[in-house]
């Protein structure tokens, strides 16, 4: 899971979410070296304005911030007084906000955090960049999961794996978000059986690439399906990378692959 580039350092990181771990795979040597143990079965990763990494945290119930000195920043682990379910993928504004999903996937058992009862319906949240405080954007999600920004910042869209296994488009209004919509709602091509979107990212042309079954598939803006990159696992999530940001990153069930696509990388 969580998969992000670091271009300075060319390597990428992910979650091994199950082994409580993040790997970091070196873009030159190929070598696989472990980045944090334990990660408190951390999720989704991002990187901030300041190129910092950002980190959803099944364990600990929480957002986190690593500064470049390696410390640890909480950026927010509860809303009114309640702990988090399991926060589980985030993304960053230009504006230095940072949004993210609170699904239960985490505390649902032992295997990728703690069992636990939930505090908090689940929701989409917005923490404030400059204050910390934490806002709702968004609820009435089965289990909102991945998410990503339009290319122009003007649509957040939300992978919900907990029901309809649909991808949700909400226009951004400042802070706030409104006027949601249905995108699309996945099948494994060629059938009727039901995917379902994971975790997402947006290319410069708007269109989104969707961990699913059996693999990646590339939605139009429109809603529209345009093909798959098929996997001999489950993808979880992706995310784009390389020298020119055309290299894509599958994080699958037991493995890590990567492709180049004719397709750039809208941002982190």
């Amino acid at each position: 899971e969580g998969p992000v580039w670091f271009g300075d350092g060319r390597c990428l990181l992910w979650s091994d979410i199950p082994n409580n771990r993040i790997l970091r795979w070196d873009e030159e040597t190929g070598a696989v070296t472990p980045y944090r143990r334990p990660s408190n079965f951390a999720n989704g990763n991002t990187r901030d304005r300041q190129g910092r990494l950002v980190t959803c945290e099944h364990g600990a119930r929480r957002v986190t911030r690593t500064e470049h000195d390696g410390t640890i920043t909480v950026l927010c682990d509860s809303f009114n007084g309640r702990r988090f379910n399991s926060p589980n993928d985030v993304v960053v504004h230009p504006s230095g906000d940072i949004w993210f999903t609170d699904p239960p996937y985490g505390i649902n058992g032992n295997y990728e955090g703690f069992k636990a009862e939930s505090e908090l319906p689940v929701a989409v949240y917005r923490v404030d960049g400059r204050t910390n405080q934490v806002e709702k954007a968004a609820d009435g999600f089965g289990g909102p999961n991945g998410l990503c920004f339009s290319p122009d910042y003007k649509i957040l869209y939300v992978a919900d794996t907990g029901g309809p296994r649909e991808i949700k488009a909400f226009e951004v209004s400042g802070r706030t978000l409104s006027n949601g919509r249905t995108l699309a709602t996945l099948t494994i091509p060629g059938t009727t059986s039901p995917s379902g979107a994971d975790g997402i990212r947006c290319d410069v042309d708007g269109n989104i690439w969707a961990g699913a079954r059996p693999g990646v598939q590339v939605i139009a803006p429109t809603g529209e399906v345009l093909g798959m990159i098929r996997l001999p696992e489950t993808c979880a999530n992706v995310c784009f990378g390389g020298t020119k940001r055309n290299r894509l990153f599958m994080t699958a069930s037991q493995s890590l692959y990567a492709v180049h696509v004719e397709a750039i990388g809208a941002h982190f």
